[in-house]
């Protein structure tokens, strides 16, 4: 049997024989020869020169095979890459010869161009399992190949070689990228110096990077651009950094944009433009002004070498607009602008970029009393005004609204003249009066004093209410301050006339409490007018404590004391009344006011006494 002949007839069921035949081979003293006889020399197996005969010493102990046998099997072992030979091809499987019991099995389908070996080709191969659960010797060729460019890759992350790489796709944190026929993890923070924005448009491209970090367990491999990308900044950074000086105009890309400013990349050095160096004019954000990856113009405003902190500025690239206002804007030109800013005194309003004017509440309303702009314009509302005047030297511009229309203060006089009576509608209420609207954005005030003849007023709600129509008499007009005096009293006549007569010192009336106060009580008398009662002519006994013995709505009897006409004051008392009255009535008086040693004066006629009289007969009944 030839060699050709052994090898077609080998199958997976007679792998062993042929294993068996390497250990013969491996002991034979010679090769095998043909007898002298024979007319033609062939090369024959140890395996088939010890069928022919053809060997004289072929035996071996049990030990010393044992021995070689072993020796032969340790050469083999798990997770390794070995040399091995095809020795027969399958429609599913190539059996491989590594020099072991048995033969091993690949995957036909882990082998490009399959149908090219033949058996004899030499194959390089990857020991996954001495012995599967069928007794089989399991090989990889994908896992030899993997194993041989895992090689290359280590070589790679030792020599921080520079090698090329195809990105295939983007995944979540990144792309993955073909390194040397293995999938590799290429970082988003890794592919550019400057934040990527769209990471699909990188797909397909062709980068240089280094291998910067190898994961031996889990066989991770991440790559890098961005290293490449520094290096090659890091000359160019350093060339820009010793000629940064103020003043020195760059050109840059806008690489990020914060609330407080714009970072511009100038080739390696970033540098900040904060947002009040972006334009003359107000800026709310940077992203108004510019975008990301924007190719912008800059000028060096500082530079700190130490803290390698460089501020940058936009605007002053152009000419202050102040500089070429010229006459644009003289007093009395109507302009146009929008309100960029409100505050207690008044809203700003930007009319070009770099140049704003101020409208303050005074000018915003002929009539109505603005008390913040807000009540009058919103942010970001386009208004027009009238230029009052400008100062260039300090850049400040005085702006109106009001002065669009007709001053209504001139027509007012003639409109509602001194003495002329008028219907309004109580629009606020104060501690010292009343605003009256006559008509919308005209008001007038009803000072406290002006509201009624004959009610001692603490606080207009008292009287009137929002909302009420009321009527009214226009008392004053003040163009100058712009202001319109009214009153409501004036409506009616004077009664203190009619008073003077009806309510003459000594006379007798009576009135209910309508109000008690520290000093007495406020009784409303016949016609409505209010009188005083103070305290001590309350009760011929001291009276402590008002509220604990008079209450609101009772009727006291009154004996007038006291009348101012001018002051419009009527002062009133019950004890000079009680002197010229009975016991009887006396009496029945305390018990209405229980006062305390008031039921001891009973006689009209009786003397008062003093205070401390009256203390001390207190003192001797506690006793």
């Amino acid at each position: 049997m030839t060699d050709q002949e052994t090898t077609q007839e080998t199958s997976p069921e007679t792998a062993h024989q042929h294993t068996s035949e390497d250990a013969v081979a491996a002991i034979a003293d010679t090769p095998a020869t043909p007898p002298p006889s024979t007319h033609s020399r062939i090369k024959k197996t140890a395996l088939a020169a010890i069928l022919e005969g053809d060997l004289d010493n072929v035996s071996m102990d049990d030990d010393s095979f044992r021995s070689l046998f072993d020796t032969m099997l340790s050469k083999v072992k798990e997770d390794e890459m070995v040399h091995g030979k095809v020795i027969s091809v399958t429609k599913d499987e190539i059996l491989v010869d590594i020099g072991f019991k048995s033969l091993g099995i690949v995957p036909r389908a882990e082998f490009v161009g399959a149908e090219t070996l033949t058996p004899g080709d030499g194959v390089d191969v990857f020991v996954e399992k001495i012995e599967d659960p069928e007794g089989r010797l399991i090989l990889s060729r994908r896992r030899a190949d993997f194993m041989k460019t895992w090689d290359d890759i280590l070589k790679l992350h030792e020599t921080q070689s520079v090698t090329p790489v195809r990105i295939l796709r983007r995944i979540k944190g990144g792309m993955v990228v073909d390194l040397l026929g293995i999938e590799a993890f290429l970082p988003g923070s890794q592919i550019d110096v400057r934040p990527v924005r769209d990471f699909d448009s990188w797909v397909g491209r062709n980068l240089d990077v280094r291998v910067v970090k190898v994961n031996h367990p889990s066989e991770n491999v991440v790559v890098s651009h961005k290293v490449l990308l520094e290096e090659q900044l890091t000359e160019q950074r350093g060339k820009i950094l010793n000629l940064l000086e103020k003043g020195l105009v760059l050109e840059g890309v806008v690489k990020a944009i914060s609330d407080f400013g714009v970072f511009v990349d100038l080739g390696g050095v970033d540098g900040l433009v904060h947002i009040t160096d972006l334009s003359w004019g107000r800026v709310t954000h940077p992203s108004e002004v510019v975008s990301l990856d924007q190719q912008v113009k800059v000028v060096v405003l500082d530079y700190d070498p130490n803290r390698k902190r460089i501020s940058l500025g936009m605007k002053q690239l152009t000419e202050h607009p102040w500089e070429s206002i010229g006459e644009r804007y003289a007093p009395g030109t109507k302009v146009s602008g929008k309100v960029v800013s409100l505050t207690d005194y008044g809203a700003f309003i930007e009319i070009e970029k770099g140049v704003e004017g101020l409208i303050h509440i005074s000018e915003m309303s002929w009539t109505q009393h603005v008390k913040h702009p807000s009540q009058v314009v919103s942010l970001g509302q386009v208004v027009s005004a009238i230029v009052l005047s400008i100062d260039k030297a300090d850049r400040k511009l005085a702006l109106g609204m009001k002065q669009l229309e007709p001053d209504p203060w001139n027509d007012l006089t003639a409109k509602y003249p001194v003495s002329s009576v008028h219907k309004g509608v109580v629009r606020n209420l104060t501690n010292f009066g009343v605003f009256i609207e006559l008509e919308p954005g005209v008001d007038g005030l009803v000072h406290i004093s002006d509201l009624s003849w004959t009610k001692k007023i603490r606080h207009p709600g008292e009287f009137v209410k929002k909302g009420d129509v009321v009527d009214v008499i226009v008392l004053a007009i003040d163009n100058e301050h712009r202001r319109i005096s009214l009153g409501h009293k004036q409506i009616t006549e004077n009664p203190w006339d009619i008073f003077e007569n009806e309510f003459n010192v000594g006379m007798d009336t009576e009135g209910k409490i309508v109000r008690v106060i520290d000093k007495g009580v406020i009784v409303e008398m016949p016609q409505g007018v209010d009188g005083f009662v103070p305290v001590s002519q309350l009760s011929f006994a001291p009276v402590r404590t008002i509220a604990d013995y008079f209450n609101v709505g009772d009727v006291l009897p009154l004996k007038v004391v006291e009348f101012d006409k001018e002051q419009k004051k009527i002062v009133l008392s019950v004890v000079e009344l009680l002197r010229t009255k009975s016991a009887d009535e006396i009496a029945t008086y305390n018990v209405n006011h229980p006062v305390p040693n008031a039921d001891k004066f009973t006689d009209g006629s009786a003397i008062t006494p003093s205070i401390e009289d009256l203390e001390s007969s207190e003192s001797v009944e506690e006793e």
